[in-house]
């Protein structure tokens, strides 16, 4: 009894949405009578019928109904159960969750005419199920296809720093444009990210040669640099010392305290060079 009920709610479910349709004028006269001929020949058969006639949807999925080859009442069925008749009916299933796709590596040429290998990937969701059944055969391998075209095309309008430096940028260009392309199969591009770009060994060699010729360019400069500095303290620090004599005898015993803290076995006696200088003159 309690079977009986539930299948006599789902069908005048379903003859209420045959009624809709017949009152629009999308069934017909010839098709309204072969759909209550259908429905007679179901009820004969119940409760063997039931078994073919009564249908589940996921929560996340939605089933798009075709009534004699056209859509019944114009919004998808689900989640939960629905009357499906089998001689005047057919369905497709779309499943609503989001979909991660791996777009396979691409050669593409840069706008600096520079050859590189990218790939990446795409999010995407179907968020019309019934768009996505009318408007294209297959929206999954549709979506895929724009995918790899869009990023060929993108890729090539950018210079190879903009695209080794400006990811987030390309990746924001990619879903704006993919978005708005695959809207109309009932598509949403929920995010694009790119995955890694890999450049030619010869340019590779060429990126790091010039990598370390600037790093010892700079290494040079800093060097340079410090010399400049190191001779300006001298400078100043011989200014000092020819203001106080005695201040030369105390730099040579500061030398010789480090040099004896070495535990050195070579021992330097300070000469002055006023006493060379007076041998010298009387030569």
């Amino acid at each position: 009894h309690l079977l009986f009920c539930v299948f006599s709610h789902i069908v005048r479910n379903s003859l209420r949405d045959s009624s809709a349709d017949a009152s629009s004028g999308s069934l017909g006269c010839f098709g309204w009578c072969l759909y209550l001929t259908s429905m007679f020949f179901v009820l004969a058969t119940f409760p063997v019928s039931i078994f073919k006639c009564v249908t589940i949807v996921q929560e996340y999925e939605r089933a798009v109904l075709f009534r004699l080859g056209r859509i019944v009442d114009k919004k998808p069925k689900g989640p939960g159960l629905f009357f499906v008749n089998p001689c005047t009916d057919k369905f497709t299933k779309v499943d609503l969750r989001t979909v991660s796709y791996d777009i396979p590596p691409q050669e593409i040429l840069t706008k600096d005419s520079v050859t590189v290998s990218v790939d990446g990937v795409v999010y995407y969701r179907v968020h019309c199920p019934m768009l996505s059944v009318t408007n294209v055969k297959d929206a999954h391998h549709a979506t895929k296809l724009l995918a790899q075209t869009t990023l060929r095309n993108i890729l090539g309008t950018k210079k190879l720093a903009e695209l080794l430096s400006d990811r987030e940028g390309i990746s924001h260009d990619m879903q704006g444009s993919l978005d708005e392309a695959a809207h109309q199969w009932g598509i949403k591009v929920e995010r694009v990210e790119i995955k890694d770009v890999k450049l030619p060994h010869q340019l590779q060699r060429a990126m790091a040669a010039e990598a370390e010729a600037s790093r010892e360019a700079r290494a040079k400069v800093i060097a340079a640099e410090g010399e400049m500095n190191a001779s300006r303290a001298l400078k100043e620090a011989s200014l000092v010392m020819a203001e106080a004599p005695g201040a030369l005898q105390l730099r040579y015993l500061q030398t010789l305290n480090s040099i004896a803290a070495e535990k050195n076995s070579t021992i330097i006696f300070p000469l002055p060079i006023d006493v060379m200088a007076h041998f010298m003159n009387r030569k």
